[in-house]
């Protein structure tokens, strides 16, 4: 028996080269499928603004294909170990191996590998590319599809707070002095923390103090009358320091942005569990193609003709699709701090890493 990790150079290419294909071609197929299901649902609302056509199609298309990308590339990798180990375990390519002194962690070794280099290359994908498109996706939605937000920098869907008052605004560009506000809120709040006036303006710009809010309309909640407003401060307390703090978006920055960002919180006492579980998620959920193969093992051994091996594919999938059921719970719990930031991160991939070295030695080794 070879006590080498891998098998030979030749099988350890032709093993990670049917790999790659079975990933690449699994991928492109639910990202088509994905993107066509999504087209159908939002083009009707990019189409109804007036002036867009097939470019802003495309452009919602070249936005979110590299989000589909990152978070469907783990299913994929699942789905292609299953595929490449029933494949050789159907044509008896297992049992050679088996019969030439090869464990079953040397049979994986080549699907490891290949899996650990996905890894990577998607954690450098999600830093390049999926983060800015997610921040100018996301402002070009809370812009309803309007015109396109020339960079990243910009930030949707945004609620800051101003004592008891809250300002909300559909998109912020700019940084520091130059920070302009569009489709602003101004909700006044009295001690009893019941909204008592609503100000709104289509922009709102630094006054230095405050946010001066042109052509605003004013709703007063207790005499239910409206009233329009040439020019109005709020928010005087808000500086665009604050802001900053209070803008951020865990998906739309970099693993070393948002490092700075918690380091920000932290200095001023502001809370960071969640932020902290989506800082290390964005190490634990690439490397979560690793544990891929590891836990579609089961489907390659055991006997084709045994008539169990559809069972085992479909033990192979459950393992799988159990691991981001509670990786996704595990990070919930992480988001309201029901769990540390660095457990809800981890403790699923370590969790089913033990559970699929318990599968595979007690089925194989």
């Amino acid at each position: 028996m070879s006590f080498d990790f891998f098998p030979s150079s030749t099988l350890t290419m032709y093993l990670a080269k049917m790999f790659v294909i079975r990933i690449f071609a699994v991928l492109v197929m639910l990202v088509l499928v994905l993107m066509m299901l999504d087209l159908l649902s939002t083009s009707g609302e990019i189409l109804a603004v007036e002036g867009n056509g097939q470019g802003e199609l495309l452009t919602y298309a070249g936005l979110r294909i590299p989000q589909l990308i990152s978070r469907f590339l783990p299913y994929s990798v699942l789905l292609a170990t299953l595929i490449t180990l029933v494949t050789l375990n159907q044509n008896s390519e297992v049992v050679a191996m088996k019969a030439a002194g090869l464990s079953a962690h040397q049979v994986l070794a080549p699907l490891l590998l290949t899996a650990a280099f996905v890894a990577v290359a998607s954690f450098g994908f999600n830093e390049r590319v999926v983060t800015r498109a997610t921040a100018t996706l996301k402002v070009w939605e809370a812009s309803e599809y309007g015109s396109i937000p020339p960079s990243s920098e910009s930030k949707a869907n945004v609620y800051l707070s101003d004592g008891e008052d809250i300002i909300s605004a559909a998109t912020i560009t700019g940084s520091g002095k130059d920070i302009v506000m569009q489709d602003v809120a101004w909700y006044n709040r009295g001690a009893s923390g019941m909204i008592q006036q609503q100000v709104s303006a289509e922009r709102a710009v630094y006054a230095a103090p405050g946010w001066r809010l042109t052509n605003a309309t004013s709703f007063d909640v207790t005499s239910a009358e409206t009233q329009e407003i040439a020019n109005i401060t709020v928010g005087e307390a808000l500086t665009p320091d604050k802001i900053d703090l209070q803008a951020v978006d865990p998906d739309a920055l970099s693993f070393a942005e948002l490092y700075q960002s918690i380091k920000a919180y932290e200095a001023v006492g502001r809370r960071t569990a969640e932020m902290r579980a989506k800082w290390w998620h964005k190490l634990s959920g690439p490397l979560s193609t690793f544990l891929m193969p590891l836990l579609g093992a089961v489907a390659a051994f055991g006997l084709a003709r045994s008539g169990q091996l559809l069972v085992r594919a479909i033990v192979g999938m459950a393992l799988g699709f159990a691991y981001f059921v509670v990786d996704n719970a595990a990070l919930a719990m992480g988001n309201f701090g029901g769990y540390p930031p660095f457990l809800a991160a981890w403790a699923p991939f370590f969790l089913f890493i033990l559970i699929g070295e318990t599968v595979l030695i007690r089925t194989e080794e």
